[in-house]
């Protein structure tokens, strides 16, 4: 692991982002904005999940008037995404977004940018700017002949400029490709060339299997070498699975942690209990502690214990009994039928006996 680079530092709401804050945790609600109740309901279990900022989607004024009503009800802070219309950037800060994300590229002209940025400057709202592979400009495309890294650098660097010419600095950038090894050259190239913070993601990832690979490859290499300091896992999913997924990834890399972390076997032909069930089974009931376990669901009493020996406590099953072991060492023997219940009743029971800890934490 690299030191990570420390970039200037900004705030969304009560979040810090840059200046060596942890790696923020964002998600992007996929609810009609106008439809409030649906819209507060989803944000609620994203909170619930460790999402630390949420994105809505502003479609027009009135997802725009919506955003007041909705701060009101949710925890976190919320930002604004726009497209086309630099109106609905302005409205959403009028209603309370904490922060916009734009393509400058995309906004109507600078006299508009220059309004839009003006109204975030007076609601101390930064803004990113967000560079997708399908909205580089036609010159730089021209000159590039596809959205290429550098193109993608060049976008973003020239619409920061705009920006720094109309006096506003309060800036994040994102850079983000469906493909992965753009995508990480793209943001290598911009960590070298500015002090921005970054924000990290793929877009257009795929579903649970294939966003979850393409993203932890790209995000956990640029991780791993001190570049972003916030995040989006982009799934074709519920949201929810984004935020699992991400705290997963800085969890591998020893940047932060939220909860349990669950060690399960892949079953061979010694394995005597559906292993896949009882796993599934755990992990459901863990998703809502914040306790940072570590919980082993084993397949078999040869190897469980020993494979297992750091875990807090962990479960192996066996001909008709499973065994339940803390820390390596056995601890109860239960009948299978038993075991499920049992194992979580004590899980609960270790949560209650540890001393409280942060929801979310880094990890030192």
């Amino acid at each position: 692991m690299n030191e990570r680079k420390i970039t200037r530092q900004i705030r969304v709401g009560s979040v810090a982002i840059g200046g060596g804050a942890p790696v923020a945790v964002q998600s992007m609600t996929n609810t009609d904005t106008r439809d409030i109740e649906a819209t507060v309901a989803q944000v609620k279990r994203l909170e619930e999940a460790g999402c630390e900022i949420i994105r809505v989607a502003v479609l027009d004024l009135e997802a725009a008037a919506s955003i007041r009503a909705i701060r009101e009800r949710i925890a976190i802070p919320l930002i604004a995404d726009i497209h086309f219309d630099h109106r609905l950037a302005i409205a959403s800060l009028e209603h309370g977004a904490q922060g916009i994300r734009i393509n400058p590229g995309n906004i109507g002209g600078e006299e508009k940018l220059a309004k839009v940025a003006a109204a975030a400057k007076a609601h101390q709202a930064p803004i990113r700017v967000g560079v997708n592979s399908g909205s580089v400009e036609k010159d730089i495309l021209q000159k590039h002949g596809h959205p290429t890294p550098a193109a993608l650098v060049e976008s973003a660097l020239r619409n920061v400029a705009r920006l720094e010419r109309l006096g506003f600095g309060q800036l994040k950038i994102s850079l983000k490709s469906s493909d992965v090894l753009t995508t990480i050259a793209a943001y290598r190239q911009l960590s070298a060339a500015c002090d921005y913070p970054l924000h990290l993601g793929v877009t257009e990832a795929g579903g649970l299997i294939a966003g979850t690979v393409k993203s932890s490859v790209a995000l956990g290499i640029l991780l791993a070498e001190g570049i972003g300091d916030t995040l989006r896992i982009s799934l074709t999913r519920d949201p929810v699975e984004e935020i699992r997924v991400a705290y997963e990834l800085l969890r591998a890399l020893r940047l932060r942690e939220r909860g349990p972390e669950l060690i399960s076997c892949p079953t061979c032909g010694r394995c005597q209990v559906n292993l896949f069930g009882l796993a599934e089974q755990v992990e459901a009931h863990i998703q809502k502690i914040t306790t940072p376990l570590k919980i082993a669901v084993m397949g078999c009493v040869v190897n469980g214990p020993g494979e297992a020996k750091e875990a807090d406590i962990g479960v192996a099953g066996g001909h008709g009994v499973g065994i339940i072991f803390k820390k390596g060492k056995i601890f109860k023997k239960v009948p299978e039928a038993e075991l499920l219940q049992v194992f979580l009743a004590e899980i609960d029971q270790m949560t209650e006996d540890q001393p409280p800890s942060p929801d979310i934490k880094d990890i030192k």
